[in-house]
């Protein structure tokens, strides 16, 4: 349940209220608990203050978005506050207690096809095989994820006209991970994706926690080689 002590913009009568569990907004991860935050864009694991030595309680970055660094973004606070609530309740943050905000935040829209219904593992569509989908309309969540799908589209555009195979990428890469997602999972409960361990096919060895990262990814850059080779070697 949203936070009843805020103001917050309205939805118009039409709008459904579906977020992505990946890009909440600050005052709905707020209200799920008076310590969310600390897990998510306000947490300090990592960091140490100069002044001190010590680990903060909680921590705000700020994106430098100019060079002149007159101009910065509060990472990880989009929301559907008003604007008036925006500044008071951002003003409240030690040093921010005098900023002038140049624009306020907002919910963007996560736009995205079903992938496993209309995808090809090429990245084409379905039914129409000169026409592929690229970035974050494919149903990847996130920057490095959606350039990932650019990249893939372009690398399979330039072969379908050149007249080679299009070879998608297996799945213990990460790109490949991603592209399984898409176009094998639940149609009916299909939802946007970051890249992840939980995506890649099991190792088959019982390997201890600690190292299994470590094992996906040697995995992982033995496939994307081999895969690279194949992709290379039909030009």
């Amino acid at each position: 349940m949203p936070f009843k002590r805020v103001q917050q913009v309205s939805l118009h009568d039409f709008e459904d209220v579906r977020y992505f569990e990946g890009c909440l907004p600050i005052e709905v991860m707020a209200a799920r608990g008076l310590q969310t935050l600390l897990f998510g864009p306000m947490k300090p694991v990592g960091l140490t203050d100069p002044r001190t030595g010590e680990q903060p309680y909680a921590v705000v970055q700020l994106r430098k978005e100019n060079h002149a660094e007159t101009l910065y973004n509060l990472v990880g606070f989009q929301t559907k506050l008003t604007w008036p609530e925006q500044q008071r309740i951002f003003r409240m943050i030690p040093g921010l207690e005098q900023a002038e905000f140049a624009r306020f935040g907002s919910i963007h829209r996560n736009t995205f096809i079903n992938a496993p219904a209309l995808l090809e593992p090429t990245l084409q569509l379905k039914g129409s095989p000169d026409l592929f989908l690229a970035g974050q309309i494919t149903g990847v969540e996130g920057y490095a994820e959606s350039t990932a799908m650019g990249l893939l589209a372009g690398i399979q555009v330039a072969h379908y006209h050149a007249g080679r195979p299009l070879i998608p990428p297996p799945a213990t890469m990460a790109l490949g991970a991603l592209v399984h997602h898409l176009t094998d999972a639940d149609q009916k409960t299909f939802q946007p994706m970051n890249v992840n361990f939980g995506l890649f096919p099991p190792l088959g060895l019982k390997i201890k926690k600690r190292d299994r990262g470590q094992k996906y990814a040697e995995r992982a850059m033995a496939t994307m080689g081999e895969w690279k080779k194949t992709v290379t070697s039909e030009q």
